[in-house]
């Protein structure tokens, strides 16, 4: 979902990858809760870390917290945050609120890098 958001509202301002620590599909719960909000994920991929260099990159979000298990080359980006979000994969009637939180953090972070 972050992902999502940062393509369409940071367009133009910000080059956006995604990946999880291992790849995996997108949740269809990610992409109904998105497609709410008129954003199409049904396309993305959740790339594993390990097909990405750290160097490439100012920026590293982690998400649910799952900042502790990055590997030390990753946190030490330029900018680094780890968004303590609840995994709504756990709760997926969350999906909503979770999206509406990551797209307020998104347009901060994307406010922070312009």
């Amino acid at each position: 979902m972050a992902e999502g958001f940062a393509k369409v509202l940071g367009a133009g301002k910000i080059a956006v990858q995604s990946s999880g620590l291992e790849a995996s599909e997108v949740n269809p719960h990610a992409i109904k809760a998105m497609e709410e909000v008129g954003i199409d994920i049904s396309q993305q991929t959740s790339n594993g870390l390990s097909e990405f260099n750290p160097d490439d990159f100012d920026a590293v979000i982690s998400l649910c917290g799952c900042g502790v298990n990055l590997p030390q080359e990753w946190v030490v980006r330029e900018v680094f945050e780890d968004w303590q979000l609840a995994d709504p994969a756990e709760n997926p009637e969350i999906f909503p609120a979770i999206r509406d939180k990551i797209k307020q953090r998104v347009e901060g972070l994307i406010e922070k890098l312009s």
